[in-house]
């Protein structure tokens, strides 16, 4: 993929990813290529006068696969590039560690998920910490520091003081929706060039990062799955409809959709809650990494979003989810205390949209509306789970495209969506 210069962001994880190395020998932080997790590992390294070997480049690949201990020996921090092209490094690694347990010696950053490099990731149980690097989110990108969500997780009804009223646009929505959160697309000089750079991202990281991890037989068919999944984005994941809509094996759809995942294209949120009653879903929700890769792949442009057409309603009612949800997961990655996230839907058609679970047990659910208000009715499922969790239940957010924040009920309140990311004065 074509170099292109993109803004300078202050990413939140830098600070949990340098307490983490003050504990831990390895820490990797791991996530979608080009969301700027070389540009972390370079920041750090240079602030902890790191050691930089970046996989990315041939030569030093071809070393790391022909003599990987050679190529990590040394003391102080070895921050490793796309470790994935050469998983071998990570029983050098090993064996490193055998001989010295200091904490912060390596940092590594991965375009695939962990698991994804079985047996080789074995190497490593039990000495090296994860970290998420997401796309940016709408604070990083303005430049300010998101507070709401900690707070909200914090104490949920402490949040109602901030009355001040939402001035974001429903064509606002949509064009943060469109735009994603991926640098270098959001450098891109016009819609169009976001849309081609959008265009060779899905087809460069099929065709190469899914490469890294699988000998699959017909690639090609990787990238009509993914837009059969971006057509259930925010929705129950459905596998064998989406086999049935390409002509595909159920079994050879469930192992791609596998490997969309582990290259961060998708991922699957778990159903929650299962032991609070029979009829609770086991089935995981699918959501895109990123909304505009979503939109692009539907082929929807935010005119076609704006227009007031059943259809578009609709679809713009699962990307407005998809972007709430990546919003909040994000924040996530960087906030302390939340071990637990899913979304919780029950056979008799009752769902909320996101459910976060605390370190202490405690709960806080969010429900994402694509409207501008919020009917008491839409808010029952969220009473359902207040009731069924009882003391567990810290805390809800309906989370809309209105101006007002108020409470609905004791515990339940209305939060217009950019409260995620505006400043609390």
């Amino acid at each position: 993929m074509a170099k292109r210069q993109a803004a300078h962001y202050e990413r939140r994880i830098m600070a949990k990813a340098l307490d983490y190395l003050h504990d831990d020998p390895v820490v990797l932080l791991e996530g979608p290529r080009s969301v700027g997790k070389s540009t972390l590992l370079r920041q750090i390294a240079r602030e902890r006068a790191g050691r930089l070997i970046d996989l990315d480049d041939p030569a030093t690949l071809d070393v790391a696969r022909a003599d990987p201990a050679l190529l990590i020996a040394g003391g102080g921090l070895v921050c490793i590039d796309e470790y994935q092209k050469a998983p071998i490094v990570l029983d050098a690694i090993k064996a490193e560690l055998n001989r010295s347990h200091e904490a912060g010696r390596f940092l590594l950053t991965g375009s695939a998920q962990y698991e994804s490099l079985l047996p080789d990731a074995q190497a490593l149980t039990g000495r090296l910490s994860r970290l998420r690097v997401l796309p940016l989110s709408q604070g990083e990108i303005a430049g300010v520091h998101e507070e709401w969500l900690e707070k909200f997780v914090d104490d949920p009804d402490a949040t109602i003081a901030e009355t001040r009223e939402s001035s974001e646009s429903r064509e606002s929505y949509i064009a943060r929706i469109s735009a994603g959160g991926f640098p270098l697309a959001l450098a891109a000089s016009s819609t169009a060039a976001r849309n081609r750079w959008v265009d060779n991202y899905v087809d460069l990281t099929l065709a190469r990062d899914v490469r890294d991890i699988s000998n699959i037989r017909r690639p090609q068919q990787l990238s009509v799955l993914i837009g059969r999944l971006a057509g259930q984005t925010g929705q129950i994941l459905n596998v064998e409809k989406a086999a049935k809509d390409v002509g595909m094996a159920v079994t050879t759809a469930n192992d791609y959709a596998a490997l969309l995942e582990q290259v961060f294209l998708i991922y699957r949120l778990p159903a929650w809650g299962k032991t609070l009653s029979a009829r609770t879903s086991r089935l995981p929700k699918v959501h895109m990494v990123d909304s505009a890769i979503a939109a692009r792949l539907l082929r929807l442009s935010p005119d076609k979003l704006a227009t007031m057409e059943a259809t578009a309603l609709t679809e713009l009612g699962h990307l407005v989810e998809t972007f709430v949800v990546g919003e909040i997961l994000k924040q996530v990655s960087w906030i302390e205390g939340v071990h637990t996230s899913g979304h919780w839907n029950t056979r008799d058609g009752d769902e909320v949209d996101l459910v976060l679970e605390r370190d202490d047990g405690k709960v806080l659910a969010f429900e994402v509306k694509a409207a501008t208000r919020v009917p008491g009715g839409e808010l029952k499922p969220m009473e359902k789970l207040q009731a069924k969790l009882g003391d567990k239940f810290l805390g809800g957010a309906a989370l809309y495209l209105g101006e007002r924040h108020y409470t609905y009920k004791p515990g339940i309140h209305v939060v217009p969506v950019d409260r995620l990311w505006t400043p609390l004065t």
